[in-house]
């Protein structure tokens, strides 16, 4: 690849195998990498240690496949590479310096060289198309040294941000673990005791005593829909929520009281397994990925028909719960509160839905469950199964929160939201000095290489007389003798479409990990493969055609034999 610009005075374009060697170290398994030791580089740095030392010399790395194709980075002396990073060895010092090198390469558009799309990669066919423009080595040291100054002052800024945006993050979980135990509305409650005409106590039976007369009408409706007569004592079928288990709670503010989700909920529901669609004249679905931070995320929306056989039984009522019961033991768990945006919105079956009493508002819920206090509730309670951790429906009725007086409800969930809409616009201010930062630093490197950084001198030796000096470093190299190596044939991996597949090919016990690699499912793959294979794993155990086992801290299965029956 070529650059056609005009060149500063004594500066050549020279392709980039002229002054370097790729090269892949052959790798280490994740599993065998050590806490001390020599340090071993992956796609975007260093990942780990091993005992062992290959290389003595700081190597430029370029990572050649996924999504981090093309990222730049300098190691210090090193022992092994993955097979996701490519190193630029042998380079040629007397004409070029590494850092030099490696601030050009971070300055250079790779996109036109990145090959697939599934699974990214540069090839080393595509990166000799790489030109490099190459300063006399006197100047290149000037640039080096002036974007070594920039840069250290414009890294202390980001890093400032950085720690900006962490304490905003731990800040915004101080806010709801102080809402949710009564702190942040210590005060107004001491102001305001005399306007509190119901303690939270008061409003649960009420509460409980509308669910139960909202259980009767629907069961009288469906009677009615059956054309059938409500049968003797039909009352006493109903199903009583669970009561909190206040055993290990902590006392709660005067006036409060701990409730189950299932006593403040009048409606509990899965939601849809069904295959969705790009169609966006259907009705959108959301997903675990649409939750995010304790709010919904409507980008990268899947839909349903909007005759869809689940409708509108599945379709989301104003103020409903959505909680992610299935997901990574980090994710699992993660809530929002749907808002009504004006049109029909369902959700996936890794979602659970709430509906609750009018008398409780679901940002309280919510919060909790949030909160470290919620975090650690579900790292208690959660199941985990073949890499995924799961939080099931009677699990979560029965998880207690607190129940503060309405009017407290009201008035905790205002400030809460105040401080959020404060947390959110300094969390877009860091975002945005970031971006500023970065977009700061390609005006710098793209400066340094338009010869416009740094003084030029007329008294430099022109890179052009560096070729020379690259040509006989280039013969040295050819005379040194290369020691044989036997290489051996790789084995080759082949991506399966489904579980079943890879299990019945198997026919033995395996790590669910490997499992799900052999389908495909590595970082970086799309949430709907992902989703699609845990659907799939869900659906075979529960019809009984695959067995699961722990084993130490890893799970495996294996596919069930089914026996042949004789006639």
């Amino acid at each position: 690849m070529s650059i056609d610009v005009e060149l500063p005075n004594g500066w050549i374009n020279i392709n980039l195998f002229d002054l370097c060697t790729p090269k892949q170290w052959k790798t280490v398994a994740t599993k065998d990498l050590k806490q001390v030791g020599y340090p071993v580089y992956g796609a975007n740095g260093q990942i780990g240690f091993y005992d062992e030392y290959t290389h003595e010399k700081p190597t430029l790395m370029i990572t050649c496949r996924g999504a981090s194709c093309g990222n730049i980075h300098l190691s210090v002396p090193f022992s092994y590479i993955n097979g996701n990073a490519m190193a630029l060895d042998q380079l040629a010092e007397n004409a070029c310096d590494i850092k030099y090198l490696e601030y050009f390469l971070r300055n250079t558009d790779f996109s036109n060289i990145i090959s697939g799309s599934a699974q990214p990669q540069i090839t080393q066919v595509n990166l000799k198309r790489i030109s490099v423009r190459l300063a006399p080595i006197n100047e290149q040291n000037r640039i080096v040294e002036k974007l070594d100054e920039l840069f250290s002052e414009l890294d202390a800024g980001v890093n400032e941000l950085k720690a900006a945006q962490i304490k905003l993050k731990h800040y915004r979980q101080s806010l709801l673990k102080s809402a949710v135990e009564g702190v942040l509305t210590e005060k107004w409650r001491d102001d305001n005791k005399r306007q509190i005409e119901e303690t939270g106590e008061e409003l649960l039976k009420r509460i409980l005593v509308e669910r139960k007369q909202c259980w009767e009408l629907q069961q009288l409706a469906e009677f009615k829909e059956k054309g059938k007569t409500p049968s003797k004592n039909w009352q006493a079928k109903y199903p009583e929520p669970v009561q909190p288990d206040t055993t290990d709670l902590p006392a709660l503010p005067e006036g409060w009281v701990w409730a189950t989700i299932d006593q403040l909920a009048i409606n509990k529901r899965y939601g849809s397994s069904s295959k969705t669609n790009d169609d966006a004249s259907g009705v959108p679905v959301l997903r675990m990925g649409n939750i995010q931070d304790g709010k919904l995320d409507y980008d990268n929306l899947k839909y349903l028909p909007e005759d869809h056989k689940e409708f509108p039984e599945l379709l989301l009522n104003d103020g409903d719960l959505l909680f992610n019961r299935t997901n990574s033991a980090e994710l699992v768990g993660k809530t929002a509160v749907y808002r009504d945006i004006g049109k029909s919105v369902s959700y996936a079956s890794y979602l659970i839905s709430v509906t609750f009493s009018e008398h409780f508002l679901p940002e309280i819920a919510a919060h909790y469950i949030n909160s470290v206090l919620g975090k650690k509730w579900i790292a208690e309670v959660m199941n985990q199964t073949a890499g995924q951790a799961n939080v099931n429906g009677t699990k979560l009725g029965a998880l207690a929160i607190p129940l503060p007086p309405i009017l407290e409800q009201k008035v905790l969930i205002e400030e809460v939201s105040n401080e959020f809409e404060s947390i959110d616009l300094q969390i877009k201010a860091t975002a945005l000095g970031l971006k500023q930062s970065e977009a700061q630093r390609k005006n710098i490197l793209k400066s340094a290489f338009s010869g416009e950084l740094v003084p030029q001198d007329e008294n430099d030796e022109p890179a052009s007389v560096l070729l020379e000096k690259i040509k006989k470093e280039r013969e040295e190299l050819a005379k040194q003798a290369k020691p044989k190596r036997n290489r051996q044939a790789k084995k080759k991996v082949d991506v399966m479409s489904t579980l079943l597949e890879v299990l019945t090919v198997e026919d033995r016990w395996i790590d669910a990990q490997e499992a799900f690699k052999k389908c495909g499912i590595v970082d970086g793959t799309s949430i709907d493969r992902v989703e699609e294979i845990y659907t799939e794993l869900r659906k075979l155990e529960k019809s009984g055609q695959i067995e699961i086992e722990r084993n130490g801290s890893y799970d495996q299965i294996r596919l069930i034999k089914q026996e042949v029956k004789e006639d």
